[in-house]
Formats: structure tokens, C-alpha cells, sequence
């Protein structure tokens, strides 16, 4: 794994490393009240939307795989890869904007493939 260490990069990795743990409370103290996440499913506004959406996925989790973290003042990139009971490869991304030392702003981007494959909805070649 790379890391280029900024503090919105700390505040990023504690984020990720928080909510790939479970731990949503330390996660989202990560996070600002109003942050906007952007997501494959649209848009989230505040901490409860996010919760709610990264709720069931986090607690799923069987492993996570922290592959690279690059970031400046303010931008964050990670890539990593998560495994659950259903799908042993998940490769994703995200962008954080951080603002005062809390993210305001997550673009999501994973392969949805695997889990369209997990569930029969996609047979594959």
C-alpha cells in the first residue's frame, strides 16, 4: 500500500479504517453534519443518510484490503478491496473532500459486478 500522509489523508484513513472495522460512531466522527456523498444508488445528504446506506455494507464485511491512499490539503483518493460471506473480491474507491479536518464531500465508486453476480442477476461468460 502507498500513503502519502496529509492531515486530511489521516482523517481519510480513520474514516475508512473506522467504518471497514464496523465501527460507524467512529467513522462517521469523521464526517461532516452535512456531508454529501455520492454514491452508485444518488446522492446522500448527512451523517444519518450515509449511515444508512454504509450501515449494511460495513457490517458485512469480512475482510477489507487497504490498497493505496493519496491525498493533498484537502482531496483524499483511496482504493481498496472488501470481501463478505457472498462475494470474496470488491474492488472500490473514494474521493473525500475534506474541509476543517472532516470530510464534506465522499464520491463512491466500486465494481458492482460481483454482487450482481452473487445474486444470480448476471451469469457470467
Amino acid at each position: 500500500m502507498t500513503e502519502q500522509q496529509t492531515p486530511a489523508v489521516d482523517t481519510a484513513l480513520a474514516y475508512h479504517r473506522a467504518w471497514t472495522a464496523g465501527d460507524l460512531d467512529a467513522a462517521l466522527a469523521q464526517v461532516a453534519d452535512d456531508v454529501v456523498c455520492h454514491a452508485p444508488p444518488g446522492t446522500l445528504t448527512g451523517t444519518d443518510a450515509l449511515r444508512g446506506f454504509m450501515g449494511p455494507f460495513a457490517g458485512s464485511l469480512t475482510s477489507s484490503t487497504l490498497l493505496a491512499a493519496f491525498g493533498d490539503e484537502d482531496q483524499v483518493l483511496i482504493m481498496y478491496d472488501t470481501a463478505n460471506p457472498a462475494v470474496p473480491s470488491a474492488p472500490g474507491a473514494e474521493l473525500y473532500r475534506v474541509h476543517d479536518g472532516r470530510i464534506a464531500e465522499i464520491r463512491i465508486v466500486f465494481d458492482r459486478l460481483p454482487f450482481a453476480l452473487a445474486r444470480g442477476d448476471v451469469v457470467q461468460a
